[in-house]
């Protein structure tokens, strides 16, 4: 018999778009007469272990999507579970997590993986980007809870319901419990950064900027390359890796090393290039400090962009609308070692960091937690810890399987910091850079469209390889 709490209550069929975060305890299922004739006695824990110990039947069954690279610590953070089954299409990547993890069932497609095993309570979700909404999408309409890597989606889309304004499907009566994989959230800076300004440190911001070294850093591109084109060379497949798995919705095309097994981030097809991959860190304290959701309009410029991968360095800006008592607030996103002016207050001799984020107010500025100028620093008195601190990152998702409170960054949360993110992305599409200089785009987010240049509105969704579905 399944460990699942409520296990025939029916699934929920909601999409990562409805952001699920209530739980159902796991032990509502004692009632039924079928866990009464069931073949075990679950034992209570202070019966088996004393205070401390975790019995066996508070455990979670979990199953992890893509257990190599980032994976793999993904993977180690949630082993005090019961890990059943692990998936990876790179057999060699992920060879150290399957040896690590004798006993857990070992599988290369997530699709077999999730229906030969009902028993799975939980699933992470660490594959490259472009896999990022099927794989969480099937877990979620089979009941599962999820854990999924940032960004939450490949496509703005991905992030929302079916049909473009359509209303969630009614909640089922057992939902799941979600987190996407920013571990930032959970971080002490992050709600120091939000006391900082609901205090009125620096006065009502208006304006913020954001910016990052990747893709690259010096000469020897230490990430991952992007502002090239297509390889045309076709090598042999690795005997180790199931391609057409890896390629998943994503178009064919052959196997190349230049994609696998990690420098996929700067394709189009496959990641979402410098500001998918940090925007879903940086951005997230600014979204959270600010109270915002989605932008009105958008507007991006960058260095030469092709149709294959992203470009080398781009500026993406954001604008706002008011928020509660917040004024309207403009967001600038620089990457590729793009940086805002140093601001003259910043005392000579400190530097601005090759990722950092500024906020300007009407009373000063911040730099990450450094309020500037030194006059206002002085004055200002900071203020109690207010926000309740983290549990941890993993355990947060973890406590929220069991029925605890939602994690900090379940899709509630990091649904439309994605939105936002991915939006800025669909402004750098090579496609858009002659209509771009003469506007910007209005976002309708109730509509999910560009309302003033409607044939940009086909970035916002893409079309599946047959067998791959939401």
């Amino acid at each position: 018999m399944s460990r699942r709490s409520a296990k025939n209550a029916p699934r929920s069929t909601r999409t990562v778009s409805s952001r699920v975060t209530s739980r159902v305890s796991r032990r509502k299922f004692l009632g039924s007469a079928a866990a009464s004739a069931a073949l075990f006695t679950i034992v209570p824990r202070h019966i088996l272990g004393g205070a401390g110990h975790t019995a066996p039947s508070d455990k979670l069954n979990i199953a992890c999507i893509g257990v190599g690279g980032k994976g793999t610590s993904d993977v180690n953070a949630v082993s005090g579970e019961n890990l059943i089954a692990l998936c990876d299409v790179h057999e060699g990547h992920a060879a150290g997590t399957f040896k690590r993890y004798p006993d857990a069932k070992k599988y290369n497609d997530f699709r077999k993986m999730l229906e030969e095993n009902p028993e799975i309570d939980a699933v992470t979700v660490s594959t490259p980007d472009h896999t990022h909404a099927v794989a969480a999408m099937m877990a979620i309409k089979m009941g599962k809870h999820v854990y999924c890597q940032k960004p939450l989606t490949h496509t703005v889309f991905e992030a929302r319901p079916p049909a473009p304004g359509a209303p969630p499907p009614p909640r089922a009566a057992q939902t799941v419990a979600t987190q996407m994989g920013n571990q930032g959230h959970a971080s002490e800076e992050t709600r120091r950064i939000c006391e900082f300004i609901w205090d009125g440190a620096i006065g009502p911001v208006r304006e913020v900027h954001v910016w990052t070294d990747r893709p690259s850093r010096g000469l020897f591109n230490e990430y991952w390359p992007q502002g090239v084109g297509r390889p045309e060379e076709t090598p042999a497949v690795p005997d180790d890796l199931k391609w057409d798995l890896w390629l998943g919705p994503a178009p064919e095309r052959p196997y190349h090393p230049a994609y696998a097994p990690f420098r996929w981030r700067g394709w189009w097809d496959f990641g979402t290039g410098a500001l998918g991959d940090i925007g879903c860190h940086a951005l997230d304290p600014v979204f959270r400090a600010l109270k915002l959701t989605a932008p009105l309009t958008v507007q991006a410029t960058s260095t030469r962009v092709n149709k294959e991968t992203y470009p080398l360095a781009s500026m993406v800006q954001y604008r706002f609308g008011a928020r509660d008592s917040m004024p309207p607030v403009s967001v600038t996103w620089y990457d590729g070692g793009l940086k805002p002016p140093r601001p003259a207050e910043l005392d000579p001799g400190i530097e601005m960091g090759s990722g950092g984020t500024l906020y300007i107010g009407d009373k000063g500025m911040m730099l990450g937690l450094m309020i500037l100028p030194e006059s206002r620093r002085l004055e200002y008195k900071p203020p109690a810890r207010t926000i309740a601190r983290s549990i941890g990152h993993y355990k947060e998702w973890i406590e929220a399987c069991k029925g605890g409170e939602p994690a900090g960054s379940n899709f509630d949360i990091s649904g439309p910091l994605t939105e936002a993110v991915l939006l800025g992305n669909v402004a750098l599409r090579t496609e858009m850079r002659e209509p771009l200089t003469k506007q910007v785009l209005q976002w309708n987010p109730e509509k999910l469209e560009i309302v003033n240049l409607p044939e940009a509105n086909r970035f916002i969704r893409r079309e599946y390889r047959e067998g791959w579905t939401l």
